[in-house]
């Protein structure tokens, strides 16, 4: 049986731990996907923390024991944009600072 295609969006720093702020299936992960790629913000791909979000509902922070694999994709956001942990909070927020997680079919 194939895999349902599947994205979940984390929002990170105006709150101390991320938190899922938008997940769904198919057409509804193609439009989370399309809206922050829309809005600049980058786009991972990673089966295994896809699966250990999945486990969480919208508003929800992310457990322990995702600290790391969110970790690794925040940092490679933090990198691609030229920033470095704590400037989210000198500056205003900008577009991007949330992760999107998918699945490709």
């Amino acid at each position: 049986m194939k895999t349902p295609f599947e994205a979940i969006a984390l929002e990170y720093g105006q709150r101390k731990t991320p938190r899922v702020v938008a997940k769904g299936q198919a057409d509804l992960a193609h439009r989370i996907i399309e809206e922050a790629k829309r809005q600049g913000i980058y786009v991972a791909e990673d089966p295994q923390l896809l699966a250990l979000l999945s486990k969480l509902d919208v508003g929800e922070e992310i457990t322990q024991d995702m600290y790391t694999a969110v970790a690794v994709i925040l940092s490679w956001v933090y990198w691609l944009k030229g920033m470095q942990p704590g400037d989210e909070q000198m500056r205003p927020p900008e577009k991007g600072a949330a992760s999107n997680f998918g699945k490709a079919p």
